[in-house]
């Protein structure tokens, strides 16, 4: 359906080990390096996201959007010129983020949350409608689960 291509997914848990991300990597993940560094944060070891600049020129300065909220939540991420390096496993802790009015952003903000401990708001989250209309109430089934 679409102008994409679609299937299905069978979604068992595991648990997460640290990475390093990074070269002809990148272009095939860039829209997902903010949620991939959320993830990071719940991961076994020290994650390396580089050779991600393009990241500062989106809607928003991804990088630095991202690794501000999560250090607002209480993770171990340190901001690079081109990427991030994040520490993990990490418990996350409820905060005030901010989207920047950046769609990628505030979905991976609202994931984070998902997993906090306690409340989280989002400012700018509407901006979630730009790619992904009813976003809130499918994370909200899967965060329920």
């Amino acid at each position: 359906a679409g102008a994409e291509p679609s299937g299905n997914l069978a979604v068992e848990s595991s648990s997460l080990s640290a990475t390093d991300i990074g070269g002809a990597e990148i272009p095939i993940v860039i829209d997902e390096l903010p949620v991939l560094a959320v993830a990071a944060t719940q991961a076994q070891g020290t994650t390396n996201i580089r050779d991600a600049g393009e990241l500062r020129v989106k809607e928003t300065d991804r990088i630095a959007a991202t690794v501000g909220n999560l250090r607002a939540m209480g993770a171990r991420i340190e901001e690079l010129p081109d990427g991030m390096v994040i520490e993990g496993p990490t418990p996350l802790k409820g905060a005030r983020l901010d989207s920047h009015g950046d769609h990628r952003v505030a979905m991976a903000m609202a994931v984070a949350a998902c997993i906090a401990d306690g409340e989280s708001r989002i400012a700018g989250s509407a901006a979630v409608d730009i790619s992904y209309p009813g976003f809130f109430d499918e994370l909200g089934r899967v965060c329920a689960a």
